[in-house]
Parts: structure tokens; C-alpha cells; sequence
């Protein structure tokens, strides 16, 4: 947006007298105690979490309307939640509909806020507007401070019923909202708070609104720690950030912004000489994990203008253009949206629906790209060359597939010869161990349920993808079996419906080799099959450390802690007595009932689901532990070295 069409807005906005008639009263909130999952996704750890980012988002659309300039999040000890402000603070003069005090309305009535009406705020962030009053039900208590009209006003809850009326409680000299929380535990499967999960969302959050400065603060015992951020270039240091561990192709950040009526537009992007494509979304900061019509118009202008480019710096004949996938190849990208009514679809509602945007973002970037490309031919030549390179490559990736094709068992119909099928047919019920080596595949072979267990045994070393392009794969002798295997495809092709098995379990040693199997896994599931990650198929296996004999009594143990506590148990009341402890060295060595009881017995064994919460914060961490660079990797050995014990070398 110009700066001076903001000015026009936040002119418009700060004039306006923001009271308790702009809250608008939808309906009720009863329904959310009852079915939270509606209205926070889940009660585990995410759902949690979630309920931060329900009061953030009003704290955020303060700032986003230019009255908020700082924010501080703090987990107290306990685990309670305070989020700070210095924006107007929340009305607290009656609201005409129910002739209640605004505060009272917002923290106790479903959908009843400022960004309904359409002149408490212009653009408003969140997913569906029921912040406080959502978070105020699912707490076990909940208190509320507003600073404003040189007063403190304050008003407690619990579970969302009032526990002390709004009331006078002191006198103030600035403006602002305190809001402190605690969940409620008969609503949430955890009360545990994770200070990186909340830091990373907060740092997204600063980078998405230039100039807002946001602080998180851990008060725990034993887990104090702050961070305070602050970016003044906005988007411009998000790409510079998700950069950080690779090498750009050109120096230069390319920044991109326009406005149409009440909608903005703003990309930053940069190519670097790997082989992923980052692309990160957001619509009034509510990242759009599954894309939408911003995206679209994005990908859609992108290949355009490079197409059209590079036949004017004849580095394309006329008959020769590079395709979007091409296009991509090695690009970091932020897009950031803001608009008064913003659709969200898709199966988690995290799709932007609303097709001006697609229309805004094309015209952006075709007019922007085009001009900057013009002023900075190098810039170009290097990004058009690595396009033709991608190109050239995907052409070899399409002949080794073809050729793969006809020499293997995709003609022919047949699995590979590692793997040892399932019985079942419904991909929904059907499970597949990945396993590392003949001796432990053998064992999981007999000691498995072959009506739903499927066993496919990987041998050596793996390749590391993160170093190697699509036509690497396919002529890769480690990795193909398991592409044939799961039946879905890879990247661009891979198509999650085709899916063999709904349960992708990595079952390695519990060993320094074992940690490299399953990242090495790991970082080919993320790279070239990631919905398998998004849609939580993909599981690791947790085998046990230890086994522990008395006698004819036999017990296994998966830590140290519950080593030392079983060891305790079976001598009992005779701590003289033998209790003879092995460590397992591998899961061959396990047999096969063994590896059942422990490892792949349903009722018994214990499975990591691999989750993807933050997908650039995963690109990172996969660029740093198997990518190019060195130093990084050294850097975060060092880093943290001190949380690692108990390995075998």
C-alpha cells in the first residue's frame, strides 16, 4: 500500500471514535465448552497454543489499524498466559444491543467484536473472530485489565461465567490491554506451554507488521528467557531470515507491494542455488498453510514475466519456455495480504479464498518483477539461467522415470522385492515399517501381523536429498523401492490418494546410525512427499533401550529413568540380588516376538507421530543438519551439544 493511501486509512481509523457501539453482537457462546475442537482446532498441545494466538490477533489488529506499537507475551509460572498491549484498549462504555458494558460483551459473547461491524477495524486478523470469548471459556479463569480514559478497568472469570463485575480499580496515564488466562484443565489433553512454539509464532507475527515490536518473556523456574523483535524491514528480514543458512543467487532482496481500494499487497523473494521452493503465505497475518488465490496469482505472474524475459534477453528461443515448477526452483518467498473480508476454506480453513486478491497479486508482480528485472540484468540472467537449469534437469528426471518405468515393476504391477506386503487392502488400515538392514527386517517380518503390517527393508546408506535433484531419485537404488512401495508418486506427481498406507512408521536403531536413517528419511518425506508429514502418516517407531532379567523374569526398558525404577522393582525388598541389564544394540538383535511385544504390538508399543507446525522453521532445520553449508551445522552442534546424552559411538 502507498504510504500515503496507509496515511489516508490510519487517519480515517484514528479519528474514528472506536466505543461500544461497534461491537456487534452475533449470537451466544455456550457451544464452545462443549465442542471446542470448532472453535481451536484440538485440546492437545496445538489447540493450547492456539488460544495465545486468539488474543495476540486482537492485540495485532490494534496495531494493524496504527494505534499498537508494542506487545509482550509472558508465560508465568504455572503456566499461566499474559498478553500486554498499548493499543486503545477495549471498550468499556455500554454496547447498545445488550446494554452491557463492551468489555463484558467481547469476553462473553461468541462472535461479538470490533471487526464485524466494519468501523472498528478495517482489516482484522484471526480465522474466525471469537477470540477473547473463546479463550474465556476454555479457561479456568481469566482476568482482564483495560487501561483508558485515564482509568484501570478491571473484570474477572471463570470458564467464562463472571466472577467480578467490570469496576474502577485505579488510574492510568496511557492506554492498552492485559489480558491474563489460565486453560482449563478439564479441557485441554496438556497445560504444558513451549516457549519455542509460542517465540516462533510471535517472530512471524513481528516480521508480517513492520516497525511492531513484540516481546516474549518465559517467567518459569529453571526456563527463564526473553526475546524482544523488531523489524523495521519488515517481510524484506522474513526472507532474510529463512535464508540465513544458504546461499542466495543474488544479493538483492526483491520487494514487491500495491494496493487496490481497502486491499494490499506485499512480496519479498529471493532465489538461492538450492533446489526447494519455500513459499510462505499469509491473509491478515493468518498463515495460509494450504495457499489459495494470492499464491495462484503469484505462481501464475512469476512464470510470465521470467517467460517473457528471457525471450527478450534471448536466453529462450521463441518456442522455448520454462515451466512454473522451473520457475520456483530454489526460491524463497513471502506474500502478505491484507483485507476488510477475508474467505478462509480448505479442509483446515486456511485457504484464501477471495479471487481480487489473485487478480491484485498478479498485477503486482508483473508490474514490479518486470521493472526490477529491467534495472538489474544480472539479477535476471542468473535467475532465468537457473530456471533453464531446473528445466533441463526435470527433462532428465521425466527420462529416468521412463526409463525406470520400463525396466521395473511399474509395468509389470509387482511391489518391490523388499517388501513384504499386507493382507489388507484399505489404505486407512494398512501400516508400513521402514527398517534398516536384512536381520531386523527379518525379525519384524515374523514377528508382525501380516493382516495390516506391511515391512519394507532399506539397506545402506540412504541418499541425501537435500543435495540432489528429482532425477537423482528415481535412478536411486535405496529410495525408489519405497517410492514404488507407498504408490503415491514424488513431488510435482506425488498424489496422496493413491497412498498404500495411512501409517509410515521409521523403525531404526535407538543409535547415533539410527538417528541418521530416520533423518535422512525424514528430510526426503519433507522434500518431495511433504503432505505425507501435513497429513500426520508418518510415524517413528520407539524401540526399547534396555532389557532387564532376574531370573526367568524378563522386563525392557525404553530410558535410563525407567531402567533405574524396573531395576528397582524386580529386586524389590532384596537390593543385593542380581538383576542382569543388556543394552540392546540394534533391533536384529531383538527376536521376533521381542520386537513384537516391544516395538509393533498396537496395544502395547509407543509411536512418535512427526508433525509440521511451522514449515519454514522445518526447512531450516533440514537445511542446517543435511544441507551444503558447513558452518551452520557446526554452529548448531555446539548450540546444542548440551542436550544430548546417552549416545553410542
Amino acid at each position: 500500500m502507498s504510504e500515503e493511501k496507509q496515511n489516508e486509512l490510519n487517519t480515517t481509523q484514528t479519528n474514528h471514535e472506536y466505543g461500544g457501539s461497534e461491537i456487534q453482537v452475533l449470537e451466544g457462546l455456550e457451544a464452545v465448552r462443549k465442542r471446542p475442537g470448532m472453535y481451536i482446532g484440538s485440546t492437545s498441545e496445538s489447540g493450547l497454543h492456539h488460544l495465545v494466538y486468539e488474543i495476540v490477533d486482537n492485540s495485532i489488529d490494534e496495531a494493524l489499524a496504527g494505534h499498537c506499537t508494542d506487545i509482550t507475551v509472558t508465560i508465568n509460572p504455572g503456566n499461566t498466559i499474559t498478553v500486554t498491549d498499548n493499543g486503545r484498549g477495549i471498550p468499556v462504555d455500554i454496547q447498545p444491543q445488550t446494554g452491557k458494558p463492551a468489555l463484558e460483551v467481547v469476553f462473553t459473547i461468541l462472535h461479538a467484536g470490533g471487526k464485524f461491524g466494519g468501523g472498528g477495524y478495517k482489516v482484522s486478523g484471526g480465522l474466525h473472530g471469537v477470540g477473547a470469548s473463546v479463550v474465556n471459556a476454555m479457561s479456568e479463569w481469566l482476568e482482564v485489565q483495560v487501561h483508558k480514559n485515564g482509568e484501570i478497568y478491571e473484570m474477572k472469570f471463570s470458564r467464562g461465567k463472571i466472577t467480578q463485575e467490570m469496576k474502577v480499580v485505579g488510574k492510568t496515564d496511557h492506554t492498552g490491554t492485559t489480558v491474563t488466562f489460565k486453560p482449563d484443565p478439564e479441557m485441554f489433553e496438556t497445560l504444558e506451554y513451549n516457549y519455542d512454539t509460542l517465540h516462533t509464532r510471535m517472530r512471524e507475527e513481528a516480521f508480517l507488521n513492520a516497525g511492531l515490536r513484540i516481546q516474549t518473556v518465559d517467567l518459569r523456574p529453571g526456563q527463564e528467557q526473553e526475546d524482544d523483535m523488531c523489524y523495521e524491514g519488515g517481510i524484506r528480514e522474513f526472507i532474510a531470515f529463512i535464508n540465513q543458512n544458504k546461499a542466495p543467487v543474488h544479493p538483492d532482496i526483491i520487494y514487491m507491494a500495491g494496493a487496490r481500494e481497502d486491499s494490499m499487497a506485499e512480496i519479498a523473494m529471493q532465489y538461492n542455488d538450492g533446489y526447494q521452493e519455500i513459499m510462505a503465505s499469509f491473509a491478515n497475518n493468518v498463515h495460509t498453510a494450504e495457499g489459495g488465490m494470492h499464491e495462484e496469482g503469484f505462481r501464475r505472474a512469476l512464470t510470465n514475466v521470467l517467460n517473457a524475459y528471457g525471450k527478450k534477453i534471448k536466453l529462450l528461443k521463441e518456442d522455448e519456455k520454462v515451466s512454473g515448477e522451473d520457475c520456483r526452483e530454489g526460491l524463497s518467498v513471502v506474500i502478505s495480504v491484507k483485507l476488510t473480508e477475508a474467505q478462509f476454506e480448505g479442509q483446515t480453513k486456511t485457504k484464501l479464498g477471495n479471487s481480487e486478491m489473485r487478480t491484485l497479486v498478479n498485477a503486482v508482480v508483473s508490474e514490479k518483477l518486470e521493472i526490477y528485472l529491467e534495472e538489474n540484468p544480472g539479477v535476471g540472467k542468473a535467475i532465468l539461467e537457473k530456471a533453464l537449469m531446473a528445466s533441463r534437469a526435470r527433462e532428465a528426471a521425466r527420462k529416468a522415470r521412463e526409463s525406470v518405468r520400463r525396466k521395473s515393476v511399474l509395468e509389470s504391477g509387482q511391489m518391490p522385492d523388499k517388501l513384504q506386503d499386507c493382507n489388507e487392502r484399505d489404505p486407512a488400515l494398512c501400516e508400513i515399517y521402514i527398517v534398516e538392514g536384512d536381520s531386523a527386517a527379518g525379525s519384524a517380518i515374523q514377528g508382525r501381523d501380516s493382516r495390516f503390517q506391511a515391512i519394507l527393508s532399506m539397506w545402506g546408506k540412504m541418499l541425501n536429498v537435500e543435495k540432489a535433484r528429482a532425477d537423482k531419485i528415481y535412478g536411486n537404488d535405496k529410495l525408489y523401492p519405497l517410492v514404488l512401495g507407498l504408490g503415491a508418486g514424488i513431488g510435482e506427481e506425488f498424489n496422496i490418494d493413491k497412498l498404500r498406507y495411512h501409517k509410515i512408521i521409521i523403525m531404526a536403531d535407538a543409535d547415533v546410525d539410527g538417528a541418521h536413517i530416520r533423518t535422512l528419511l525424514l528430510t526426503f518425506f519433507f522434500r518431495y512427499m511433504r503432505p505425507l508429514i501435513e497429513r500426520g502418516y508418518v510415524y517413528s517407531a520407539v524401540p526399547p533401550l534396555y532389557k532387564l532379567t532376574r531370573g526367568k523374569q524378563q522386563r525392557v526398558a525404553y530410558s535410563d529413568e525407567e531402567r533405574d525404577a524396573i531395576s528397582a522393582e524386580m529386586r524389590g525388598d532384596n537390593p543385593n540380588v542380581k538383576v542382569e541389564i543388556n543394552r540392546f544394540k540394534g533391533l536384529g538383535e531383538m527376536d521376533p516376538h521381542e520386537l513384537w511385544e516391544t516395538t509393533m504390538d498396537p496395544e502395547k508399543r509407543t509411536l512418535r507421530r512427526i508433525t509440521l507446525d511451522d514449515a519454514v522453521a522445518a526447512d531450516q532445520i533440514f537445511t542446517v543438519l543435511m544441507g551444503e553449508e558447513v558452518e551452520p551445522r557446526k554452529d548448531w552442534i555446539v548450540k546444542n551439544a548440551q542436550y544430548v546424552s546417552n549416545l553410542d559411538f
